[in-house]
């Protein structure tokens, strides 16, 4: 790695206009290269689920892995560290330098919209998943990026809400994992879009103290894309890299405010120096390698297999599972997303998976002589989605897939291009563009009346055989990037079609400079008699030997840039999950959902399992564990409420622009325990398919830094080989200080064939027995007795020790 002294020297080299032009992207996802020192521009790219590169086009596909939140159900930070050298693997291929991940912010809200892209409600698990995910990433000679600085926890007013947050919960809970990363080494940390105590996070004295000064974080700090909005902001302070680029509110100000004493050069050449060390790390320097060299490329798509089926949560099971494909005939496997999973969550952080295998298609290659029919059930979608194939042909032509062109002011073609679905976020652009032009024949597979729309800002039309269906003005009302550039606001249309008669469709939008280019242009078929749907779909699981339901949100319910308003499903499918179960008693309910949602009949269920969104191999996992080829070995890494009204902390929405976090150090299952109610499912709850006897613990003693070592004696008494999480928590009752009734200190998974005994290690650190000294400034330990307890879950916990710290 480049030493200080080399650094150094080579900041010598340039003037300071030379220097500043460094402090910001030389484009959206480049930095700025720099031929008098050999350094060439650094690429950065989304991130946590699979690393998209630098264009949006669903031609240029990349592994598509399971949500964060699955990577947290693990439980597993070896197998996590896999995941990381995958994307580390997926980054070299597309020629990224900076993955934009993990995403460190905390579950502290179930209507939390980002909740797929985040870990845990609890800090310390996050802090352990977050940096077995940077080790992994850079492993690899890539760097990892711990996002987003601080208290970035839900999703409403998200560029300007002031959080205020007290000083003992901002260290204990929301600073924690972030503190766990740069243990790890993370060499890029990024600040957030909101405010913290008043002051933007680009700008806030929390980059420099902890994160740069105490925990000595010798990274970049990069801004999140476009939340630098005035000029000078961050200048003078923690912020070192500002994105997106060419423009910027550095340039010229900058330089004038240095050469005018506001901004002392010197800061401007530590920054300079920390992408400088970045660039040797990985790599970008002439003459410099990455710190690692790069391993083979793995089995990434096994590996991907491996997770879905791994952090697969068995919330409930009544010997439904594993099944037994040699006693089975029929299988019915009913609802949407049973052939159009949700495999990632919505936002910045797609990627356009190669395929993706659906838990019908895993079923049919797991059960081959099984006859498995797929029953759609009612509509779940809440928008028309952009046409791809089949529904979706080239104008002219029968290719599936679009058209899209770029025309010039008097509706001359400039260019044209095949393109694979409608939705196009980045048409490139040329001389004399004027306006996006998509366009596909629709051959409609029934009649009735179907929904078109098209996505963007500013003028835009849409037309059907000619006919207007969309035509207006439609001002941008908002700078969150999410909306500008990926999820433009769709303005829709009905339009009656015949069955098997093609129409043309044709969506047009004109350019404008700061509204972007993304268009969209979609459609959704008649939407059909929910009741009948509902109606068919238990006849058919009737007829079945076992059904298979697969409920879950859209992208409207669970998506970067928006909070949600309710946890319950959406459409019918409460009704349809009643349905079939009241219909066929041996059903299994698989939810696909990123963060908590209500499962009213979750106790009539047989066989619940929650899937989260499982990657582009989430219907092979799936089938692997329902046929018993693989344990469902993930435990809840956040508490799931039985409903909405009961949930102890649930408010996203700021009061005169502040989010006032006045529940403290208690959130996620701390606060159920608080206020003495029982969730649908606690925090650590997992089945899997044997049973565990928890027969012995010793706990201590503890030495003289506070730490302390737990062994729990476990028996398998099932009659399956199995992997048990055993998760210890400690209490405090009798303390002088505000602590949660109970906090997680430590886990350790084991594994024993049927009838075996085994021992799990399970050491607690010194910070699980600490607390921050607001008077004091500081980490302090209250000396006494901790009860010590071990168990399955926050909520089930079967053996209580003792330990004395000093």
């Amino acid at each position: 790695m480049l030493t200080d002294h080399e650094a150094a020297r080579l900041v010598e080299k340039l003037g300071l206009e030379r220097k500043v032009r460094l402090l910001t992207g030389a484009d959206t996802w480049r930095t700025g290269a720099e031929t008098a020192l050999g350094l060439r521009a650094m690429t950065l790219s989304d991130g946590p689920a699979g690393v998209r590169g630098t264009a949006w086009d669903e031609r240029l596909t990349s592994l598509l892995l399971p949500s964060p939140t699955a990577l947290a159900a693990l439980w597993d930070e070896a197998l996590v560290g896999e995941v990381g050298a995958v994307l580390a693997a997926e980054a070299r291929r597309k020629g990224v330098d900076v993955v934009l991940a993990p995403t460190l912010n905390l579950h502290r809200s179930p209507l939390g919209g980002r909740h797929f892209e985040c870990f845990s409600e609890d800090p310390w698990l996050a802090g352990r998943v977050g940096a077995a995910l940077v080790r992994g990433v850079q492993g690899g000679g890539v760097a990892a990026t711990a996002k987003h600085f601080v208290a970035n926890d839900a999703e409403t007013e998200r560029l300007t809400v002031d959080v205020r947050v007290g000083e003992r919960a901002l260290r204990e809970v929301y600073l924690a994992p972030f503190e766990a990363a740069v243990e790890a080494g993370v060499w890029v940390v990024m600040s957030a879009y909101n405010r913290v105590g008043g002051v933007a996070m680009a700008a806030n004295g929390l980059l420099r103290e902890p994160l740069k000064a105490e925990w000595g974080f010798d990274g970049v700090v990069v801004s999140d894309w476009g939340a630098v909005r005035e000029p000078l902001e961050g200048a003078a302070g923690g912020l070192d890299l500002v994105m997106p680029g060419p423009d910027g509110p550095g340039g010229e100000a900058l330089v004038a405010a240095v050469r005018e004493g506001r901004v002392p050069e010197s800061a401007v050449d530590e920054k300079v120096t920390r992408l400088l060390r970045l660039a040797s790390r990985v790599g970008a320097l002439e003459d410099s390698a990455p710190s690692v060299p790069p391993p083979p490329p793995p089995g990434a798509r096994a590996v991907a297999r491996r997770v879905a089926a791994s952090s697969a949560v068995l919330l409930r099971n009544d010997g439904t599972l594993p099944l037994r494909p040699g006693r089975l005939r029929t299988v019915a496997v009913v609802g949407p997303h049973a052939v159009r999973p949700r495999v990632q969550g919505g936002g910045s952080a797609e990627v356009f998976p190669e395929r993706v295998v659906s838990p019908l298609e895993g079923l049919r290659a797991a059960l081959p002589g099984v006859r498995v029919v797929a029953v759609p059930g009612p509509a779940v979608l809440e928008e028309p989605v952009p046409l791809d194939p089949p529904l979706a042909r080239r104008p002219g032509t029968d290719e599936p897939g679009v058209r899209v062109r770029m025309l010039d002011a008097a509706g001359g073609k400039l260019y044209e291009e095949h393109r694979l679905s409608g939705r196009i976020l980045e048409p490139r652009l040329v001389a004399g563009a004027h306006t996006v032009e998509v366009a596909a024949r629709l051959v409609p597979e029934e009649a009735g009346v179907w929904t078109f729309g098209v996505a963007g800002w500013g003028r835009m039309s849409l037309t059907v055989d000619g006919r207007a269906v969309v035509e207006g003005v439609f001002a941008r009302d908002t700078d969150d990037p999410t909306a500008v550039h990926v999820k433009p606001p769709l303005r829709t249309g009905r339009v009656p079609l015949a069955a098997g008669r093609p129409v043309a469709v044709v969506a047009r939008r004109e350019l404008g400079g700061v509204d972007g280019r993304a268009v969209m242009l979609c459609a959704a078929p008649p939407e059909g008699d929910p009741a009948e749907a509902v109606a068919a779909a238990a006849r058919a699981a009737a007829a079945a030997d076992v059904a298979v339901v697969v409920a879950g949100t859209t992208e409207e319910s669970e998506s970067e840039g928006r909070d949600r308003s309710t946890l319950a499903l959406p459409g019918s499918q409460d009704a349809l999950v009643r349905a079939v179960l009241g219909a066929q008693p041996r059903t299994v309910v698989c939810v696909n959902a990123g963060g908590p949602v209500e499962l009213p009949w979750r106790g009539e269920a047989p066989a619940l399992l929650l899937t989260w969104f499982g990657g582009q191999e989430a219907g092979a996992g799936l089938a692997d564990v329902l046929t018993g080829a693989a344990e469902p070995g993930g435990r809840l890494p956040t508490t799931w409420p039985a409903s909405l009204e009961g949930t102890p902390v649930r408010e996203t929405r700021p009061t005169g622009g502040r989010l006032v976090y006045e529940e403290g150090l208690h959130l996620g299952y701390r606060a159920w325990l608080r206020a003495g109610t029982e969730p649908a499912f606690w925090f650590g709850h997992g089945l899997g398919y044997t049973r565990w006897a928890y027969e012995s613990m010793e706990a201590g003693p503890a030495g003289d830094g506070g730490a302390f070592t737990v062994r729990v004696r476990v028996r398998n008494t099932g009659e399956r080989p199995g992997r048990e999480v055993v998760q210890v928590y400690l209490e405090r009752p009798e303390s002088a200080l505000e602590r949660p009734v109970r906090w997680l200190a430590g886990y350790a998974a084991v594994e024993a064939e049927p009838g075996a005994a085994v021992e799990a290690v399970v050491r607690v650190g010194t910070r699980a027995v600490e607390h921050w000294s607001v008077e004091e400034h500081g980490w302090r330990r209250e000396p006494g007795v901790f009860t010590v307890r071990a168990g399955r879950s926050a909520g089930d916990l079967r053996l209580t020790g003792t330990v004395e710290t000093r």
